[in-house]
């Protein structure tokens, strides 16, 4: 073996690694003990940041609150996602927080970089649009009256603004100089289809004005969907993700589908280099993958949540549980529901 391709494949490794580890902070949600980042001295101290994505913390403090809500957005829409399959977004106390399961190129891996692009868009557009930001606000760019004859009016989202700081903050380690490997480029695609689930899916709101509720004048402006919206429709790509592999095409490396009877993937798609491992078994040599053992299942589904699927044939534990519920709900006038207290005992299932 040649000392050029054993520094070439070093290289290679270290490039892998610096790519695979870019969701590192995501660990700004583990940081509730440092309260505020109200200064550039609090930037230096953030655990998972890379020395770029601390410069930018440094030149944006008044945003970093907005980022770190939005690692937390990300962590519970992946954890409501994926509650019913084997894989369901497990934290570790370390970095990075979902452990190995983001440092390979799997379709999770993939779910995880788009829904956490998407987030940091989601969060720092709320704040631009609630107020919170002196370096942005609303969507002034929507003004005047709209070919439906409505007018542009109220606080539009300034999307625009949330996307760009997602592309600088996430982005920040695939667009290094020299960053030119599969998984850069995977990670790169994924942030952008992440952040296109909210911008393909920005809807119209408008709210009547007259007399008696009449609708005489129609102010409108431009609102994200909801987060749980983004979150579906990113469940959805993943459970369509590609497999692909580097190409080069003329001087440019692009990813192509591995399979070439498949279609190319668009822009708005995710893909992936590595299958999924099958996650059944507590693996100690690759955090994050800790098996189904102890997971609820549903003995009647036939889907991945059913005990079949989800205990990977070992069979599951049956116990009678005691449940409290709400129950004989009324309403009364005026204004609120009494319920009472009703005790059954129901069937849980668990893997063994």
């Amino acid at each position: 073996m040649s000392s050029e391709y054993l520094i070439r494949s070093l290289l290679m490794l270290f490039l892998a690694l610096f790519s695979a580890n870019a969701s590192n902070w995501l660990y700004l949600a583990k940081l509730s003990s440092v309260g505020s980042i109200s200064d550039e001295e609090t930037c230096e101290k953030l655990r998972g940041l890379i020395q770029r994505q601390v410069q930018i913390c440094k030149r944006n403090v008044e945003v970093m609150d907005a980022v770190r809500r939005g690692a937390q957005l990300a962590i519970d829409e992946c954890q409501f996602q994926f509650r019913n399959r084997r894989w369901n977004c497990s934290m570790l106390e370390s970095v990075p927080l979902f452990g190995k399961v983001v440092t390979q190129g799997t379709r999770e891996a993939a779910f995880v970089y788009a829904l956490s692009a998407a987030s940091v868009a989601f969060a720092v557009t709320r704040a631009c649009s609630s107020g919170e930001l002196d370096k942005c606000g609303c969507d002034r760019n929507v003004h005047g009256v709209s070919p439906e004859g409505f007018q542009w009016s109220g606080c539009s989202d300034n999307i625009a603004y949330g996307v760009a700081f997602s592309q600088s903050f996430v982005d920040i380690r695939e667009r290094s100089k020299g960053q030119s490997s599969n998984r850069a480029l995977m990670n790169l695609h994924n942030n952008e289809a992440g952040r296109k689930a909210i911008l393909n899916n920005m809807r119209v709101e408008c709210k009547c004005h007259g007399v008696s509720g009449s609708c005489e004048v129609k102010t409108c402006w431009k609102a994200m969907p909801p987060f749980r919206k983004v979150g579906n429709i990113i469940k959805e790509k993943f459970d369509g993700a590609t497999e692909v592999e580097q190409r080069k095409v003329g001087t440019t490396k692009v990813l192509v589908p591995r399979n070439t009877q498949f279609k190319p993937h668009t822009d708005d798609d995710l893909v992936y280099l590595d299958p999924s491992p099958d996650f059944c078994e507590h693996d100690p040599r690759s955090p994050g993958i800790l098996g189904t053992a102890g997971r609820f299942c549903n003995k009647t589904s036939k889907a991945i949540d059913g005990c079949e699927l989800m205990c990977c044939g070992r069979g599951f534990h049956t116990e009678d549980v005691e449940v409290v519920d709400r129950c004989s709900c009324k309403f009364h006038w005026c204004c609120y529901v009494k319920c009472k207290q009703c005790r059954k005992m129901v069937e849980m299932h668990t893997c063994r």
